[in-house]
């Protein structure tokens, strides 16, 4: 007869699923077994799940990246400590009963210390005497002290989140998520100040179950079972000091785990590929030693052998690491470009110039078409290029791609990221078709400590100031880092730097890098959802260069063009008035005002800017003069003095507030005054009514009279200096 057979399948997501039961049913058994007895077999397998999981804790302290990453140690340091109690209490009552608790107990009581109950005893206390004096209590030193500065550091990490915020260096949903990042770490140092605790805990009472087995054991032998004082010594000894040693090494695995955890800092890679990395970078330190410890072989009475040995591997671990080093200086132009989708690379040893020796055509068709962006690297920053050494400078620029195309509704040309041997050491530079757009210098392995908090704290390092804010910073080391957030510093590493001037630098030629191609390519990708309006607008209405006109306008003053739909649709109604794309612009700007325009404001429907005075206001109205292809403001330069200095006093007033200085005029005013002192006030936002929408309420925070005598006759400019100015 045939019995079906029926497959047991384990689905592991099933099993994720119920892991809330399963950790109840193993915290429930772990107190059943302080109460209820258990055969030897399922002892043993609970001693081996003790020990497997010890090792396992110490495998993931290892790979983690960071130590708030593993928030639930806390919990498990709990969990296992009460599972070995839990397996001592069960192992005595084995051991008083019936003289033999598992194969495991007496493995470690025979085998371990050479079946010498005096040995074991030396080789238990010695183990409790690292785990309790030397392991536990520095880890819970560290955990006191992590938690302590956790804390202080805490109100002015708020703060410098804050003030980030404020001065626009990241978003309301970056500030979340770092608020969030340092109440984690806040919560999980202060767990571990207490865990610690329960490691000390259980190093004593490991001892004193010890110590109670033995005399527990002498008085059963010896008084219940009539056995000789020396055989009831051996042999309750053996098994009590057996009970303590596998008891005492997953103790041991795991107070070594949790001194690993508190005192790793936070980094990008494994603590294996940390080590590796910190060590590897200074060649000439494993050389030194190398040279001292062939000293020690040298040096008589000593064994010339191991240490001749281990100055043979540093001094070949020296000299692979110097030829790495010199492979990577001799290969400088090795560094590969960031694409949309592929990658465009540059000659080996050539410092960012193409080759032309034996160049092929596609070669020469490389060099007549150049590239839209590019970013030059001095030499000492090509490791924050190279992923193999841990550079994510390519992925970073990936996501300020992205960031600009969510932000600003264009997709950025390719970026080539290559070295450049013209520049210093740790000097970068952005570069539009071959143009310099943007160039600073940085210092490698260091962290910049912006003081956004005016902190009266001094750092000790580098003085400088940030390239893009230019707000007073230091470049200070690791060992600095801790101070300077707990003074309120905003601390952020090198291509964090670099990444915020690249932004910034983006967002500024955003309207220089959309070329007629990309604004076909937008249109086309709306063209199927707004057939009628294409068709309607292009060719008849306007031209493919007006639209790309009217989009530069917009984002050269930082307005998005997402809403392409709707600028389009603002230029079908207006083209059959006029094709001039600084007036279609501006109608434009009047229809977008309600996606752009709660951007600048201070709180929810609220502007707070500066006005002119109504009579001010229609002068310069006066003196507007438009021409087929700009529209400009000529006023005498008594007037335009007068305008840059309440100007310069009104945005410095309003910086100082951390306001974005805003100046409101009417619609007729707006471009024209916008381009006048443009050169002069590059970060000025200027608005006009037309264009707020209608809910806005406008807060003035002052008002710009006009000037005494002000001339009142309005100033004509001939056509042909128009045109050619």
């Amino acid at each position: 007869m045939n019995l079906p057979f029926t497959k047991i399948r384990i689905d592991p997501q099933q099993l994720a699923k119920q892991s809330d039961l399963l950790f109840t049913g193993g915290l429930i058994g772990t107190v059943v077994l302080l109460i209820l007895p258990v055969p030897t077999w399922m002892l043993d397998v609970l001693l081996a799940l003790s020990i497997a999981a010890s090792l396992l804790v110490l495998l993931m302290i290892i790979y983690i990246k960071e130590p708030a990453e593993f928030s639930s140690f806390p919990t498990i340091l709990l969990s296992v400590t009460l599972l070995r109690l839990a397996l001592n209490v069960a192992s005595t009552r084995l051991i008083l009963l019936d003289g033999f608790a598992g194969h495991i107990i007496e493995a470690f009581g025979k085998f371990v210390v050479g079946n010498n109950y005096l040995v074991g005893g030396v080789v238990f206390l010695i183990l409790v005497v690292i785990n309790f004096v030397v392991i536990t209590k520095g880890a819970g030193r560290i955990a006191e002290v992590a938690a302590r500065f956790t804390l202080d550091a805490m109100p002015g990490k708020q703060m410098a989140i804050d003030a980030e915020m404020n001065a626009g260096l990241i978003d309301e949903l970056t500030a979340t998520k770092r608020r969030r990042k340092i109440q984690k770490e806040a919560d999980f140092y202060g767990a571990m100040d207490g865990a610690s605790k329960f490691v000390r805990g259980d190093a004593m009472a490991g001892l004193l179950i010890t110590g109670i087995n033995i005399i527990g054991g002498f008085g059963i032998g010896m008084l219940q079972k009539g056995m000789p004082l020396m055989e009831a010594l051996q042999k309750y000894t053996l098994l009590s000091i057996g009970d303590g040693l596998v008891a005492q090494v997953p103790a041991l695995i795991v107070s070594v785990a949790a001194g690993l955890l508190v005192t790793r800092t936070a980094d990008d890679s494994n603590l294996g590929e940390q080590i590796s990395a910190q060590i590897s970078a200074y060649p000439r330190a494993i050389a030194i030693a190398s040279a001292l410890l062939f000293v020690f072989a040298i040096i008589p009475g000593l064994p010339a052998l191991p240490f001749l040995f281990l100055s043979l591997i540093a001094a070949g671990a020296y000299f692979l690491l110097s030829k790495r080093a010199e492979e990577a200086a001799a290969s400088p132009g090795a560094l590969a470009a960031l694409t949309a989708g592929s990658t465009k690379g540059v000659l080996p040893g050539s410092g960012g110039k193409p080759g032309a020796a034996g160049a092929g055509s596609d070669d020469f068709q490389k060099l007549i078409e150049g590239e839209n962006f590019a970013v030059e690297l001095g030499y000492g920053l090509t490791q924050l290029a190279d992923k193999s050494q841990g550079g994510d400078l390519l992925d970073r620029i990936t996501g300020v791609r992205k960031n600009l195309a969510r932000d600003l509704g264009i997709i950025v040309p390719p970026i080539a990221v290559r070295d450049s041997l013209d520049m210093e050491a740790n000097e970068y530079r952005f570069l539009l078709r071959g143009k310099v757009m943007g160039r600073a210098a940085v210092v490698a392995n260091r962290w910049l400590a912006m003081n956004v908090t005016n902190s009266r704290v001094n750092l000790n390092g580098i003085p400088t100031t940030e390239p893009v804010f230019g707000i007073p910073a230091v470049w200070i080391g690791e060992e600095e880092r801790k101070s300077a957030e707990i003074n309120g510093y905003t601390v952020v590493d090198v291509v964090s730097v670099m990444i915020t001037h690249l932004a910034e630098v983006l967002k500024q030629t955003a309207h220089l890098l959309l070329s007629r191609q990309e604004v076909q390519s937008l249109i086309n990708r709306i063209k199927d959802a707004n057939a009628a309006l294409v068709s309607e607008l292009l060719p008849d209405l306007v031209s493919l260069g007006v639209i790309q006109r009217v989009l530069q306008n917009l984002l050269r003053e930082g307005v998005s063009v997402k809403n392409l739909t709707v600028i389009l649709e603002a230029i079908a109604d207006f083209a059959s008035v006029t094709k001039n794309p600084d007036e279609l612009s501006e109608q434009v700007r009047r229809r977008l005002g309600t996606y752009f325009v709660d951007s600048y404001e201070c709180e929810p429907g609220k502007i707070k800017g500066v006005t002119l005075d109504p009579r001010l206001e229609q002068m310069l109205i006066g003196r507007i003069h438009r021409s087929h292809l700009e529209v400009m403001l000529a006023i005498d330069p008594q007037t335009a003095q007068f305008l840059l200095q309440e100007l310069t006093i009104r945005s410095n007033a309003m910086t100082e507030q951390s306001l974005t200085p805003i100046v409101v005029v009417s619609g007729e005013l707006r471009l024209a005054f916008k381009r006048f002192f443009e050169s002069s006030f590059p970060k000025l936002v200027v608005l006009s009514y037309q264009e707020l929408p209608s809910q806005t309420e406008i807060q003035s925070i002052g008002i710009i009279m006009a000037p005494p005598g002000m001339r009142t006759v309005p100033v004509q400019v001939p056509d042909a200096a128009a045109a050619g100015r």
